[in-house]
């Protein structure tokens, strides 16, 4: 006697099966709050999770490269206020040479944090 399966629930596909799992730690309080927010749009928990992992953005934290050039603007900020002072104070013409100098660096800084 052949006897083939019938009714209940098709098998899911591959890509359908839910086969990880990643547990965390948090405090009663963190628990909670995620407990009400699932509660309140009506979903279980893990799937709560699942949507805010699928819908969140993650900034990637500040290189230390990205560091060091951020000190290094700073510091080029802070020449070309006393470049301008300078300038203020005896005049433009001696002070040109050192704002077009500060000026080439400042750029070639912003042009690297944009790649």
């Amino acid at each position: 006697m052949n006897s083939l399966k019938q009714g209940g629930r098709p098998t899911k596909k591959l890509s359908e099966v839910k086969g990880y799992r990643a547990n965390c730690k948090m405090s009663t309080e963190d628990y909670y709050t995620l407990r009400a927010k699932a509660k309140e749009t009506g979903v279980s928990i893990s799937e709560y999770i699942r949507l805010a992992i699928s819908d969140s953005v993650i900034k990637q934290r500040v290189s230390p490269e990205l560091l060091d050039i951020i000190r290094k603007l700073s510091g080029m900020a802070n020449n070309l206020n006393q470049v301008a002072r300078t300038a203020n104070t005896y005049g433009y013409t001696d002070a040109r040479q050192d704002y077009l100098l500060l000026a080439k660096k400042i750029d070639d800084l912003l042009n690297l944090i944009q790649r």
